[in-house]
């Protein structure tokens, strides 16, 4: 009983200061952006992409990021709120009707499942002998990113609502590892900064996989996500597209696709042949009206 009132105690305490994340319960300004994201969709590479961009003299790392970029569970509601507009906001949120400006970040869910399944086991979530299937299961149930609902669920909220929008910028994981410079001049010119080449090209240099890799060697110690994990397993891992073709079960692959397939080949992923297309779930899109991409 002891150990509940201190609890009890800390946390009136910390709400009192304003000490904790305000999360979803963020005061918006008129002028924020926010870049959104399923869990381990490349929220963390788009993240330091946009402050080299935004900051081009101050080169990103894992130590100022929470300055530069700040994520909304993890900066406190005080810390957010002295930080100068415009500010450019990082969250996993699913759909929120007060955020007027976001960058929204998508990546094929079977690569998403298993950069989430190493990132758990990094965590210490799960053990090295956790079953692949059994992840993927838990994963399309939403159970493995709780609060952010399910990658079918997150995704077509914010697509349902908002693409084709003004103040809407979608973003495919697979184009910006494939062609930087040229999606990074979408996000320039979507915050309203002149996508020179060389400015471009600085911040894609800058954030690449190898230098991001290099900077976790030295200061994953001191950010919030890597501080108390697996130091074997990195957090910074292919930072490629398609390693579902390899790394996943056929099984797991159909159970996806089966789940999301309408949803996926709208975004312009191929389904497997595994799975017919009126295996693939119902066509949520054509109804709502939203046009192909």
């Amino acid at each position: 009983m002891a150990i509940i009132n201190r609890n009890r105690i800390t946390a009136g305490l910390r709400a009192f200061f304003e000490l904790h994340p305000p999360g979803r319960n963020l005061a918006v300004r008129p002028d924020d952006t926010f870049i959104v994201s399923y869990p381990k969709s490349g929220n963390t590479w788009t993240r330091f992409l946009i402050a080299n961009l935004v900051y081009p003299e101050t080169p990103v790392n894992f130590g100022n990021i929470e300055d530069l970029i700040p994520d909304s569970v993890a900066v406190s509601k005080r810390r957010m709120a002295r930080l100068p507009g415009p500010r450019i906001i990082k969250s996993h949120e699913y759909f929120h009707p007060l955020w007027a400006r976001v960058i929204y970040i998508v990546r094929d869910p079977r690569d998403v499942a298993i950069s989430q399944f190493h990132f758990h086991r990094k965590r210490k979530e799960i053990g090295d002998d956790y079953p692949p299937e059994k992840f993927v299961t838990r994963f399309i149930a939403g159970e493995t990113a709780q609060v952010n609902g399910s990658w079918g669920d997150n995704v077509a909220g914010w697509v349902a609502t908002r693409y084709g929008r003004p103040g809407f910028l979608l973003l495919r994981y697979e184009d910006m590892v494939s062609r930087p410079e040229q999606e990074l001049a979408r996000v320039a010119s979507f915050l309203g900064i002149p996508p020179s080449p060389e400015r471009v090209s600085q911040a894609v240099a800058r954030s690449s996989a190898d230098e991001m890799r290099r900077l976790e060697k030295t200061q994953a110690h001191v950010w919030s996500l890597t501080k108390q994990t697996r130091k074997d397993i990195p957090f910074v891992r292919a930072a490629k597209s398609g390693g579902w073709r390899s790394g996943l079960p056929a099984a797991s692959i159909a159970e996806i696709e089966t789940a999301w397939g309408s949803l996926m080949q709208w975004l312009g992923y191929e389904l497997s042949s595994s799975v017919k297309a009126d295996e693939a779930g119902p066509n949520f899109y054509e109804p709502l009206g939203i046009p192909a991409r």
